[in-house]
């Protein structure tokens, strides 16, 4: 019998950060929650250019949302796969009712083994038929709700998990 290569990686995972401006939160969030990852990705909603550019300096890899500036929309992609490993991620932000939403963009990409979207500012952590569906919800908190991120660990697959951000 053959040994596999073991893979071990850690991914951040934000979305909907809605910012103009990097935040105290969101500085704690890349550099506290984020600080032992492999890699961060950002599931859209960055918003403004400011942010992008402090995002995109610490690595970053991110899609714009349906709520980003001219400025964003214009230097990233609105989807994009990532090699982790040997699993490929789907990364979108999403639109339109947070009903669905999650099986309204699964067809957006060909063979994935995790979709990573964004849009609802829901939590979402699911296998479905062998694939994962991972909504980190938002990384900055507002009157209707906290901020969550989240964290992909990749090792002979792919598990999520939510944090709460304090």
């Amino acid at each position: 019998m053959e040994d596999k290569e073991s893979v071990t990686m850690k991914i951040g995972v934000m979305s909907d950060t809605h910012l103009g401006r990097v935040s105290d939160g969101l500085q704690r969030v890349v550099e506290d929650y984020f600080k032992e990852t492999d890699m961060i990705l950002h599931a859209g909603d960055i918003v403004s250019g400011e942010v992008l550019a402090y995002l995109e300096a610490r690595g970053v890899l991110a899609v714009y949302g349906n709520m980003c500036l001219p400025e964003v929309r214009q230097t990233i992609p609105g989807k994009r796969i990532i090699q982790a490993g040997p699993f490929k991620i789907g990364l979108t932000h999403g639109w339109g009712s947070p009903k669905g939403l999650a099986r309204r963009l699964r067809p957006e990409f060909d063979r994935i083994d995790c979709l990573v979207f964004g849009h609802s500012h829901k939590p979402v952590n699911e296998r479905i038929g062998g694939e994962l569906f991972f909504n980190p919800g938002t990384a900055t908190p507002s009157a209707h709700h906290g901020a969550t991120v989240g964290i992909l660990h990749v090792t002979d697959e792919i598990k999520g998990e939510i944090i709460i951000v304090d």
